[in-house]
């Protein structure tokens, strides 16, 4: 086949339905993209799209960053061997030397350890099984919507997964995540009390490893917990011998205003793992634990390009970019704008406006959720034609647990593009309410 981009988009989409394998598709609508700059994507055929997802996170600091760039090719062009299975490099240990000084967990920072990996998925298999070998327990605890991995024991735990019907692993139990805007217990103070007394409920036998928690859960709807909620599960996880993971793949890293989310509250965890942004889009996540938990047993988390020189590089660059903290600083005060224009949209006589029941979140990290108008029943329909119409305007963006629209995009987005990407959007959704895209429309694509 000839490489070359000149079929139409749509011919590349039917070309890809042909080819590529259906377990690893999750499609809302024809996207197809021969390059990126910054927040912006251009298809084969030369129209601009913005990226209001930032490849869910994966490319936070926009597509083709010159930073990141640079230190690929470099790495590309020095090719010093290609992991740190049976051998290591100056960037993996760069790598691993600066992720141990930056990511606060119980241990000293010369007794921590980081793991290289590829994704978010292989990061908290590996923190799963440390947990247990370093307790001896077997006992898991995480969160309904929770999504942790999409393979192997992280998907076990991943409570967006078990839902939708794989096995949970034999030693988990899940808790509801508090949800502020369907409390499925009383008021704020209420629904947080509850959730700790479940946790603690399971953690007083002695028998769990560890609890893992998402500081904001993603695809389970951008849930931001009350606040404490953190700070609370880790003194109940001190107080029961528990190690607390904190998965700040998809929300770490710069986009709540933090470096990493859970600092919010002040919470040093046992386990921290990062993933998607770390490579602005190249494969590489990292765990950092303490000694005694990644050292052992030994050779027991094996793959053979992981640590690969061209992805640490990658990893170090966005390091840098986040140094001084301006991109943070940056999406708290670009995301408290979004949620503004959002709000200011919910009040007003459009057309989609009574259908918005919440916009949440925190920093660029923001969800905007979908109901039927004077209730709170999902409207997952109009969401799924609302992206569709999206697409067709001019802007990405996906949908979480079906009825809210998650809007993540690159650090790195400018205020005008921002302003347009939503502008885009909720002309999309008014669009999806007047009926100018129907269910055949959206039938070829089954999302989650």
């Amino acid at each position: 086949m000839d490489p070359t981009p000149t079929w139409t988009d749509e011919q590349w989409y039917a070309a890809d339905l042909a080819s590529v394998a259906g377990v690893e598709r999750l499609r809302f609508f024809p996207q197809v993209v021969a390059s990126g700059s910054g927040s912006v994507l251009t298809t084969p055929e030369g129209r601009e799209v913005i990226d209001l997802s930032a490849s869910w996170t994966a490319t936070g600091m926009g597509h083709a960053h010159p930073a990141v760039v640079a230190a690929a090719e470099l790495a590309l062009r020095r090719a010093p061997g290609g992991s740190v299975l049976s051998g290591t490099h100056p960037d993996a240990v760069r790598l691993a030397r600066a992720l141990c000084e930056r990511v606060e967990v119980v241990a000293p920072v010369a007794d921590r350890r980081a793991y290289l990996g590829h994704a978010g998925t292989d990061a908290n298999d590996v923190a799963l099984r440390a947990a247990r070998h370093a307790t001896g327990r077997p006992g898991i605890v995480a969160f309904e919507g929770g999504y942790h991995g999409g393979l192997g024991g992280s998907q076990s735990v991943s409570g967006i997964h078990i839902a939708a019907g794989t096995t949970a692993d034999a030693d988990l139990t899940l808790v509801p995540y508090p949800d502020l805007y369907r409390p499925w217990q009383g008021d704020a103070d209420t629904l947080l009390a509850n959730t700790l007394k479940r946790v603690e409920g399971v953690l007083a036998d002695g028998q769990v490893a560890a609890v893992i928690v998402e500081p904001i859960q993603s695809d389970g709807g951008v849930l931001v917990p009350p606040e404490g909620f953190l700070a609370r599960l880790r003194e109940a996880t001190q107080q029961h011998g528990t190690l607390l993971i904190v998965d700040e793949v998809k929300v770490g890293l710069g986009r709540t205003g933090h470096f990493l989310a859970h600092q919010v509250e002040d919470v040093v965890p046992d386990l921290v793992t990062l993933g998607k942004v770390l490579g602005n889009g190249l494969p590489i996540s990292a765990l950092v634990g303490p000694a005694p938990a990644l050292d052992e047993p030994a050779a027991s988390a094996l793959m053979t390009t992981i640590g690969n020189p061209v992805s640490c590089a990658a990893a170090l660059a966005v390091l840098d970019l986040l140094a001084d903290g301006t991109l943070a600083t940056s999406a708290a005060a670009q995301g408290d704008v979004a949620a503004t224009t959002l709000e200011t949209y919910a009040s007003s006589d459009a057309a989609g406006a009574a259908w918005v029941g919440q916009i949440r979140g925190r920093g660029l990290s923001l969800g905007l959720e979908l109901v039927h108008p004077g209730s709170q029943e999902p409207a997952d329909d109009l969401v799924a034609k609302t992206v569709l119409a999206g697409w067709q305007r001019g802007v990405v963006a996906y949908p979480v647990r079906g009825n809210v629209i998650e809007i993540t995009p690159p650090l790195t987005i400018t205020p005008d593009e921002l302003q347009t990407g939503l502008e885009r959007l909720v002309a999309a959704l008014d669009a999806a309410v007047s009926g100018e895209v129907s269910d055949a429309d959206v039938a070829a694509f089954t999302g989650w």
